[in-house]
C-alpha cells in the first residue's frame, strides 16, 4: 500500500489529534506506515465522535456513519469517498472490517453517563476498543496470534483509560466500578500480567505485526504507577517526561522488543 494524499491526510489527523500514536507509527518501518496511518486515523475519528456533541442522538448518528462505512468495506461495495474511509478500504480485509464494527459498537459507552455494569462489561469494552484496534492494525501488516494481540491491546487500553479517568470524572462519568485503591491496584496488576504474557510470547508475533504495537510502549510505566499509587488514578497520574517517552520508543523500535 503506497503513500497517497489520503494517507498524508490520515497522518496529519494523527499528528494533530493523537501525537503519541503518531510518533509511534513514525517509528515503524516506512512501508508499513500507510496501512497503520489509515487504521489509527479511523480509530481517532471513532473515539472522538461521542465527545464532539452533547446530543446523544447526534453522537449515535456519527458512530452509525462509521458502522455503515465499515459495512461497505466488508461487503465489497463501492466505498464512500472520504479521506479516511478510502485508504481504510485498502488497508482492511473483509474480516478486519467486520471486526472493527465491534469497536464502533463498544464506543457507544462513551456517549452516555451510565457506568459499566460489571467487571466483564469493562473488560469487554477494553478488548473491543483498544484490544481489537491493535489486533487488526498488527495483522494488517504481518501475522500474529489474535489472542496475544488482543491481550496486549487490552492492557494498553487499560493504561490509556487510567490516564483518562480524571477527565471522565470531570465530564460527569463514572469510569470505575470500584474506585478504591485496592480495586485499582488489582486492575493494574491484571494489566501488567497481560503485557508480560504477550511479551513473553513475542515469537508468536511477527516483527512486522510488532511494529503496530509500538504505540503501547508507555503502557507498562502507566500501569506500574497505578499499581504503586492507585489513588493517583483518581487525582491524575504523573506523566512520563517527553524525553523518557521518546527514548523508550526509540529503544523498543530499534530492538523490536515492543
Amino acid at each position: 500500500m503506497a503513500f497517497s494524499d489520503d494517507i498524508s491526510a490520515c497522518a496529519r489527523l494523527l499528528e494533530r489529534g493523537d501525537a503519541a500514536r503518531f510518533r509511534a507509527l513514525m517509528a515503524a518501518p516506512a512501508p508499513l506506515r500507510p496501512k497503520l496511518f489509515a487504521i489509527f486515523a479511523f480509530n481517532l475519528e471513532v473515539a472522538r465522535a461521542p465527545w464532539v456533541t452533547q446530543e446523544p442522538m447526534i453522537a449515535e448518528m456519527r458512530l452509525q456513519w462509521w458502522q455503515d462505512a465499515l459495512g461497505e468495506i466488508a461487503a465489497g461495495d463501492r466505498v464512500r469517498r472520504h479521506e479516511v474511509v478510502t485508504p481504510l478500504a485498502d488497508a482492511l480485509t473483509v474480516q478486519a472490517a467486520e471486526d472493527l464494527r465491534d469497536l464502533v459498537t463498544a464506543r457507544r459507552w462513551d456517549i452516555y453517563r451510565e457506568p459499566f455494569t460489571d467487571a466483564d462489561d469493562f473488560g469487554s469494552y477494553l478488548r473491543h476498543t483498544s484490544g481489537r484496534l491493535l489486533r487488526v492494525a498488527a495483522q494488517a501488516v504481518g501475522p500474529g496470534d489474535s489472542d496475544l494481540l488482543e491481550d496486549f491491546g487490552s492492557a494498553v487500553g487499560l493504561a490509556n483509560f487510567f490516564a483518562a479517568v480524571p477527565a471522565l470524572i470531570a465530564a460527569g462519568r463514572q469510569p470505575l466500578l470500584d474506585p478504591s485503591p485496592e480495586a485499582i491496584r488489582a486492575l493494574a496488576e491484571r494489566g501488567l500480567q497481560q503485557l508480560a504474557k504477550a511479551r513473553a510470547a513475542r515469537g508468536d508475533i511477527s516483527p512486522q505485526a510488532g511494529a503496530a504495537l509500538l504505540c503501547g510502549s508507555a503502557a507498562k510505566g502507566v500501569l506500574m504507577q497505578a499499581q504503586r499509587a492507585p489513588e493517583r488514578v483518581i487525582s491524575g497520574l504523573q506523566p512520563a517526561s517527553p524525553f523518557a517517552l521518546r527514548a523508550g520508543l526509540l529503544l523498543r523500535s530499534f530492538t523490536g522488543r515492543w
